[in-house]
């Protein structure tokens, strides 16, 4: 095994060369286990925690490794590493993090391609779908639609499901396919590309692990059916993790999201609704919120048909979540700030006082 056959490219190499690591080496994180990391490297796997430096000057999450990082460290004895440094990332996959707020939570980074899954049954929802759009959009990521689990529909019902995202969301592949038949999988694998990454997105029991378990050709992934009790599925996928399939595609398998938070830093929210975005320039007021005032544009499209008013509603919801999130961001560095002040007066304080802090 080579690096190039885990994503290694020229833009990797030349920061490698520059940086001139001097004895250390290059691998891929391809598993992450809260503070445990999966190394891949042209020698083997290694299990490697990231240095104490790292850990303390880290601001955010961000600043810790993610499935799909490319990374320099020190290999042991015993298939054990140290993580030195993080390569900068092409791309990122990023949602609010779960019951933090403010904060950012990593999906996966240095992907190529996103696999948006959902199912043509209990899960199809073009909401949602806009929301994965928004953060490849922001992550600089190309998306992809599959639809999963056509045997359990007929094909007029499949059709109508196309032309219901091809209605809101335009020039994205969509890819029908069946996981107990397998058909349609023919033309995912024509579109898979040696050396480029892919990661699958998408809610629990719609498929993404027997999809992967269909392109790698062998039993990765446990499946698992959905629950009776609720129609939701069942978190089979516990973790995150890079796999190379058989005609040197590189997949990343992702933990069911039934939550995903709009951070948006990049811009994502205005390319995946672009036609909002545009019409907006043409309000009478540079600030406008479109939502009451006299010479909205963007109004008056949502009243003329011209711009899908489920898809406005949607649009409207995210932005407003983007600001909460932001005013979060914004807090959380305050208090971090404030924080920082008072444990240096402190500091201070006590040095003037020939008192030596406990910490």
């Amino acid at each position: 095994m080579t690096l190039d056959d885990i994503g290694y490219n020229n833009q990797f190499e030349a920061f490698r060369i520059e940086n001139k690591p001097e004895g250390l080496e290059t691998g891929r994180v391809v598993t992450v286990h809260k503070d445990r990391y999966i190394v891949r490297t042209i020698n083997g796997e290694y299990e490697a925690e990231i240095t104490g430096t790292m850990r303390f000057t880290a601001k955010d999450r961000e600043d810790f490794p993610a499935v799909g990082d490319w990374v320099s460290l020190t290999t042991y004895e015993e298939s054990f590493a140290i993580i030195h440094q993080i390569f900068p990332r092409f791309s990122i996959l990023r949602r609010q993090a779960v019951d933090h707020t403010g904060d950012v939570q990593i999906i996966a980074a240095n992907i190529d391609y996103a696999f948006l899954v959902q199912a043509v049954d209990r899960d199809f929802n073009v909401n949602r779908l806009e929301r994965y759009l928004t953060i490849c959009n922001s992550g600089k990521v190309s998306p992809i639609i599959i639809l999963t689990k056509t045997d359990l529909a007929d094909q007029q019902r499949i059709d109508e499901l196309c032309s219901a995202i091809k209605g809101r969301i335009r020039d994205i592949p969509i890819i029908p396919i069946s996981n107990a038949t397998k058909d349609g999988l023919e033309a995912i694998m024509s579109i898979i590309q040696k050396g480029k990454t892919y990661c699958l997105l998408g809610s629990s029991g719609v498929g993404k692990s027997s999809l992967l378990n269909n392109l790698s050709g062998k039993t990765l992934m446990r499946t698992d059916a959905i629950s009776l009790s609720n129609n939701k599925g069942r978190h089979v996928t516990s973790h995150r993790e890079l796999i190379v399939l058989g005609n040197g595609g590189i997949l990343i398998d992702n933990p069911g999201m039934r939550e995903v938070g709009i951070t948006d830093t990049a811009g994502g929210l205005e390319l995946t609704f672009d036609a909002i975005a545009t019409l907006a320039k043409e309000c009478r007021f540079k600030n406008c919120t479109h939502t009451t005032e006299i010479g909205c544009a963007v109004l008056e499209a949502v009243e003329n048909g011209e711009i899908d008013e489920a898809s406005f509603e949607n649009y409207q919801k995210m932005e407003r979540e983007m600001e909460r999130f932001g005013e979060s961001v914004a807090e959380r560095r305050k208090k971090d700030r404030d924080f920082g002040k008072y444990m240096k007066n402190y500091k201070k304080e006590m040095k003037g006082k020939n008192i030596k802090p406990d910490f």
